[in-house]
């Protein structure tokens, strides 16, 4: 028996350093699929996400769902095609289908729907996969719109992820395109899977919507999410919960439980504890800075759908060196995408470590990769020579791993060394300790008036005034007219109580 932890917000950040050691954190969806259901696209798509079906749970089963369901989508609209993204979907659904299985489904174009032209005349059906929003369908309209002016004879098809909404149908309705429309359906992706233990909906605004706009749609999709889940691995005989809106979760799934056919949930259960936490109730978290391998990747890099961009100088093998640096300039591009995810060995050890840690694994891994090499003078007979050649392409791949990670460590070594973030970091574990956190703080003030990156002043603010309690009023006029003046007062409306 296994935990699913869920969250409103991103799980990886928040549980960086402290995960447990269930297999699945948070939110899923998924058509019902059984093992027996062969791949789509054969071995070569067990071989990529392998990663995702080797735990103690098979995560890959929500993949494997959600793309049978994109291309069901795909052959209801007819001839070649060209995919219209919503630019907020386009590096989730690169966890979900690679372009390679596009093609298959004549999809010969891809743009965005806010900024890329119209394709050319060669593509006979447009396909627009958006979430719900409205300024979305009036882009939409002027897309068609604009087609039909240039005297185009194509087909449209909207699809809504994760659902559509009366609202967005109205909206089309009004922009006068409905019967333009061919199909106008859901595309009911309400999961994604990032990693073998985690899932997300990529719905970052989740937060904001249910504390500050009042709106609790995402919470249905949460629901939905969890009681597709159970669809796939059986019904979660315990839930618990902390908070106002894990109490309406529990309270959505029990009714969709009891109005799911009992047929669909017949399965044996693979977990036996659901853990509903709120956001709210710890603020204090999300806004601490990690101090884990993976975790500092993504505060000074960024990880985006298990992708990370780094300077590719960095990564410059110096065989490659010789020859002239003009040359080496233009064939360099300016950044390096790295695949952080646990199919890689050596990420899936390091990932959760502290940064202090990483250093001596990395050094007993590269002595490993070097005996292995050495063995190459060890193999006399037919039979030896033979094996270490079939090790061979696992030692390679070994040590580019341990060069590409060697390379992010120095990456990272360079920025923890630097004295601001020095000074950050102890400011931050004063004020998680309740030290001067009624007053004034001189190095907030300090950053503000050196104009430091406003989000970096807001969060050390943040983590001051949560830690307090909440501010005193003067402290926080001092701190709002400070930022006016140093932002010219562009953030009047954000810092207004």
């Amino acid at each position: 028996m296994s935990s699913i932890f869920v969250t409103f917000r991103s799980f990886r950040r928040l549980y960086s350093a402290i995960k447990p050691n269930g297999p699945v954190k948070p939110w899923s969806h998924a058509r019902a699929l059984t093992p027996s259901h062969r791949s789509i696209n054969g071995g070569r798509t067990l071989m990529a996400v392998q990663h995702l079906s080797s735990g103690r749970i098979n995560i890959g089963l929500i993949r494997e769902a959600a793309r049978r369901e994109l291309l069901d989508c795909l052959d209801r609209c007819d001839g070649v095609k060209a995919l219209a993204w919503d630019q907020g979907l386009t590096g989730p659904f690169g966890l979900i289908a690679e372009y390679s299985l596009l093609k298959e489904r004549n999809v010969t174009k891809m743009l965005l729907i806010q900024s890329d032209p119209v394709p050319a005349g060669e593509v006979q059906h447009i396909v627009f996969l958006c979430r719900p929003h409205l300024h979305l369908m009036d882009r939409i309209a002027d897309i068609i719109r604009m087609e039909e002016r240039l005297g185009g004879r194509k087909e449209y098809s909207v699809f809504f992820v994760p659902r559509k909404t009366l609202l967005c149908e109205r909206r089309l309705q009004d922009l006068g395109i409905m019967g333009t429309l061919t199909n106008v359906d859901d595309y009911c992706l309400d999961i994604f899977p990032v990693d073998g233990d985690v899932l997300s909906l990529e719905h970052p605004l989740a937060f904001r919507e249910c504390y500050l706009e009042g709106d609790f749609t995402s919470m249905f999709y949460v629901a939905r999410a969890i009681m597709l889940l159970q669809t796939l691995y059986g019904i979660i005989p315990q839930i618990y919960g902390k908070g106002i809106c894990a109490r309406h979760v529990a309270d959505m799934v029990q009714r969709m439980r009891r109005e799911t056919p009992a047929s669909l949930t017949s399965q044996p259960p693979q977990f036996d504890t659901l853990l509903l936490l709120d956001r709210n109730i710890d603020l204090l978290s999300p806004l601490i800075t990690q101090l884990t391998y993976e975790g500092l990747i993504d505060e000074f890099f960024g990880i985006q759908n298990t992708n990370s961009k780094f300077p590719a100088d960095k990564f410059a093998d110096p065989n490659e060196q010789k020859g002239s640096e003009q040359g080496a300039m233009a064939s360099t591009p300016t950044l390096k995408t790295v695949s952080l995810n646990s199919a890689e060995e050596l990420f899936a050890e390091l990932r959760d470590l502290n940064y202090h840690a990483v250093g001596p694994l990395l050094n007993r891994r590269a002595r490993h990769v070097k005996e292995a090499f050495e063995e190459r003078h060890d193999a006399k007979t037919v039979g030896q020579i033979k094996q270490f050649v079939t090790r061979l392409p696992h030692i390679q791949a070994s040590r580019q791993s341990l060069s590409t990670h060697t390379s992010i460590t120095a990456l990272l070594k360079q920025r923890i060394e630097d004295s601001v973030f020095i000074k950050s970091l102890h400011t931050e574990q004063e004020l998680f300790q309740g030290i001067e956190t009624d007053r004034i703080h001189p190095y907030i003030e300090q950053l503000i008036a050196e104009q430091a990156p406003l989000v970096k002043v807001l969060r050390l603010i943040c983590i001051q005034c949560i830690a307090n309690s909440g501010f005193k009023q003067k402290v926080y006029d001092f701190y709002r007219r400070e930022i006016l003046q140093v932002t010219h007062h562009t953030m009047t409306v954000t810092l207004s109580v």
